[in-house]
């Protein structure tokens, strides 16, 4: 049987939920709730239910999930409410803003005995996950360096997104993603973070950042995102000991290049516009093999089949509270980083 469920906030992800909902396998949509009236009444006029208030939402016994489509802020406080009065609650991302209100949460969640987890969407990324399963096969041998990239020309978003007490900024908006996808890649204790902010077209928050975690069995990961960049970087660059692999854009597939014969001692030297070089002499057929690997098949809505499941007590939920935390954690160092202009040393396992 379905589960109802209720989006706290219509605003741009809250009606990314409502619409998935309505074609959903596992959810009913019951309502929506928001502050501003002229959402719910923008709800109302699609044939959506609002309900009056948050109260009566809690009130309504047939609905057992809530999803949190709010700002970042008012994550703690709303989840801490609907866990107690026996809701399951899912909380878009970033989950809360430390981890002490993040403890805070899970705590109200083991205490009421209710499924509590963080909407991490982009882990149905394609590209994504096109890394991972070529981590995942050794395709590349050992991994020694994975570069994730997000970059965009139209600044910081002008609505909350770019305000500091909201949460705002994009350490928070998309680096809680690209940390979580880095970590679900790389399993390794984390030993060290450095990160940098970028304030281009925002002063009161980062409007990009920059973002070097270090892991304990010696590989790297690079994350960056950029508000003002007109020519982005490649998405993902991923460097092994046996090759390389490098998606240029979501849309399309891997390229890869795998190294089957090492063969030094019969470099040519290749002349370039100052000079000959030995050292950067490009490889060639006989001592590598390129190909493309296709996008992999994803359904977002997987998310929600696993948290009806987790309800029903037949799994456990994908996103768990040990990952919120590790990638809160993550967060928490490159804030300190930031701050102390240093890098951080961290054991967070």
């Amino acid at each position: 049987m379905k589960k109802k469920l209720v989006v706290i906030g219509y605003g741009g992800m809250g009606g990314w939920h409502t619409q998935h909902a309505l074609k959903s396998d596992v959810v009913e949509l019951a309502g929506i709730y928001d502050i501003k009236q002229e959402r719910c009444e923008l709800a109302e006029s699609r044939g959506i239910h609002a309900y009056a208030s948050f109260e009566e939402v809690l009130a309504d016994e047939s609905v057992e999930l809530l999803t949190l489509a709010v700002p970042n802020d008012m994550h703690e406080p709303l989840a801490v409410k609907a866990l107690a009065a026996g809701k399951n609650v899912i909380s878009e991302k970033p989950v809360t803003l430390d981890c002490a209100s993040l403890q805070r949460m899970i705590d109200a969640a083991n205490a009421s005995g209710k499924i509590f987890s963080v909407h991490q969407n982009r882990r149905w990324d394609v590209d994504f996950l096109a890394m991972k399963k070529i981590y995942d096969e050794g395709t590349l041998g050992k991994v020694i360096s994975i570069e994730s990239r997000i970059h965009g020309s139209r600044g910081i978003p002008s609505d909350w997104r770019g305000q500091k007490e909201y949460g705002g900024g994009m350490l928070y908006d998309w680096g809680i993603h690209l940390i979580d996808q880095i970590l679900q890649i790389i399993k390794a204790p984390i030993t060290g973070v450095y990160c940098r902010f970028e304030n281009t077209t925002n002063f009161e928050v980062d409007d990009g950042f920059k973002l070097t975690i270090d892991f304990a069995d010696g590989a790297m990961a690079y994350i960056e995102v950029g508000t003002l960049n007109f020519l982005p970087m490649p998405r993902f660059y991923m460097r092994g000991m046996k090759g390389t692999a490098k998606i240029e854009d979501w849309r399309e597939n891997t390229k890869i290049v795998t190294c089957k014969a090492w063969h030094e001692s019969d470099v040519i030297p290749v002349e370039t516009a100052a000079g000959l070089t030995k050292t950067m002499a490009p490889r060639d057929e006989i001592t590598t093999d390129t190909f493309e690997m296709e996008r992999p098949a994803s359904d977002v809505h997987d998310y929600y089949r696993n948290i009806v499941k987790a309800i029903d007590g037949e799994a456990t939920q994908l996103v768990t509270h040990a990952e919120m935390m590790k990638v809160m954690r993550v967060i928490e160092a490159g804030f300190e980083s930031v701050a102390k202009g240093q890098y951080i040393k961290v054991d967070i396992q």
